[in-house]
């Protein structure tokens, strides 16, 4: 039986294991052996042979950083005098192509895109939303809602002030805003447990800790609350927000400058090892 499109492309991925960098989010990092020259070609045989090369290119495009496939479009452009996102599209047809046209969209173009879905989605796509603009940093986001506004001739903040309302609204006009604290040394733990205990807690207060807090407030104010009150700061926040709620603030309290395994570990329970 014929591997499916799904399991092709997931075994071209450079996974964790594979030799890859540190520092971007998901499997899609910078490949250290990077030759621009190397993939440009690669791209051109696999599309100007006899029939369509799918492996190759899913193994070029699904082992580079958005950053280098950028490059290689470049590149191919200089190279062929074509459009390297036209060519490609006129060699695939239906999932294959669109997964390729996402790969090869600019950064701030992508997030603007799936931003713009995700608000005009059901509620079932908002952790997109809310995943966009908590990961990405201050001079990502800016470009982001800036090329927002250019595509779709609004601004982010007034499509999400109409689409979302009550606390996911907070959540996503605070995310919109930016500007997670640097380190300053000083963490008020009795102010977020507080705002959780409260019956009907001030949730734009608790927003704003939990959002503007820098990664290293926030892994003490997890440790350190569950210390105090011998529970999670997750479990709190399921109890007064819901469960749904409470996962989608899981985002905002990670930063593209932790890796994959920090991150996690931020609402990760605490267990002791094995012994």
């Amino acid at each position: 039986m014929a591997p499916s499109l799904t399991q092709e492309i997931l075994s071209h991925l450079g996974l964790a294991s594979k030799t890859a960098a540190w520092g971007t989010l998901g499997t899609l990092r910078t490949f250290l052996n990077f030759s621009v020259d190397k993939d440009a070609q690669r791209l051109l045989r696999a599309i100007t042979g006899q029939g369509v090369d799918r492996s190759a290119i899913v193994d070029v495009l699904t082992n580079r950083s958005r950053e280098q496939r950028q490059l290689i479009s470049r590149n191919f452009q200089e190279r062929t005098q074509q459009d390297l996102m036209k060519s490609l599209q006129a060699a695939l047809s239906g999932n294959l192509e669109r997964i390729v046209m996402a790969l090869l969209q600019p950064t701030a173009q992508f997030d603007a895109q799936e931003l713009r879905t995700a608000l005009k989605a059901s509620d079932s796509a908002v952790d997109v939303a809310i995943e966009i603009l908590a990961t990405r940093t201050p001079p990502q986001l800016q470009e982001c809602l800036a090329v927002y506004k250019h595509n779709f001739q609004v601004e982010a903040v007034d499509d999400i002030t109409s689409e979302t309302s009550g606390i996911l609204q907070d959540l996503l006009l605070a995310l919109a805003k930016g500007g997670r604290d640097s380190y300053s040394g000083i963490i008020d733990y009795n102010l977020a447990e507080q705002d959780v205990q409260e019956t009907e807690p001030n949730y734009q207060v608790l927003i704003r800790i939990l959002i503007s807090r820098c990664e290293t407030d926030l892994l003490s104010i997890r440790a350190e609350f569950k210390k105090k009150f011998g529970k999670s700061l997750y479990s709190s926040l399921q109890v007064k927000l819901g469960y749904f709620l409470a996962w989608s603030l899981r985002p905002s309290l990670l930063t593209s400058t932790l890796t994959p395994c920090t991150q996690l570990s931020i609402f990760l329970p605490h267990r002791k090892p094995s012994s």
